[in-house]
């Protein structure tokens, strides 16, 4: 489960990715343009210490593209070139906005969802000491394979065009940037997704075991 705070963001995740989605290799659509959410989905960190959250955005008349993000208290070691930016949580202080596919921790969820089959975590609000549930902006469905779910080191490598590849030691991932297009070549077990204007559920992730 993926606890919410009724909070303020400055700037917010969407006035960060306005700014930082222009430059990325696999972006098509306009500069200066500010990009909306058209769903978003979370998968939890078992520590509690890395919120991990995918949004899906277009801008203008732009397709939809997937933008998988990790907020940290700390920056991440080694990981400046995947620094989206920082922004002041109301209720948790600084937060560093990462591209989740440089960060273990969104490899480890992501293999996990997709192998296993847990899918989104369910997001809620503490309120009055007791649980609000939110409901979900996108539906998630995944495919797993039946076997163990690998132990995830190290990202090894990123491959960052088309889409992004993640290459840990134990498992190949594949991040579909732009579901409509959807991702040549690739193989193994699928996380697929749909939202508010797409009903018909699109292949958002997939992952191989090496």
């Amino acid at each position: 489960m993926a606890l919410l705070h009724r909070a303020t963001l400055r700037p917010t995740k969407l006035e960060l990715l306005t700014t930082w989605l222009p430059g990325r290799p696999w972006w098509q659509g306009p500069a200066d343009v500010e990009v909306v959410s058209r769903g978003a989905y979370r998968f939890d960190d078992p520590t509690g210490e890395v919120g991990i959250e995918t949004i899906l955005v277009t801008a203008a008349d732009g397709p939809v593209h997937q933008v998988p993000l990790t907020y940290r208290a700390a920056p991440l070691a080694d990981a400046d070139e995947w620094l989206i930016g920082t922004t002041e949580h109301s209720a948790l202080g600084r937060r560093w906005v990462y591209d989740a596919c440089a960060d273990p921790v969104y490899a480890t969820a992501l293999t996990h969802a997709i192998l296993a089959g847990p899918g989104q975590a369910e997001q809620y609000f503490e309120v009055d000491g007791r649980r609000e549930v939110r409901p979900p902006t996108m539906t998630i469905d995944v495919s797993g394979d039946g076997g163990a779910v690998p132990a995830i080191g190290a990202v090894r490598e990123v491959v960052d065009e088309v889409d992004t590849v993640i290459v840990t030691d134990a498992v190949e991932l594949v991040v579909v940037r732009r579901p409509d297009a959807g991702a040549a070549g690739a193989r193994g077990a699928i996380l697929s997704g749909a939202w508010d204007g797409q009903p018909t559920p699109l292949p958002l992730a997939y992952a191989r075991r090496l």
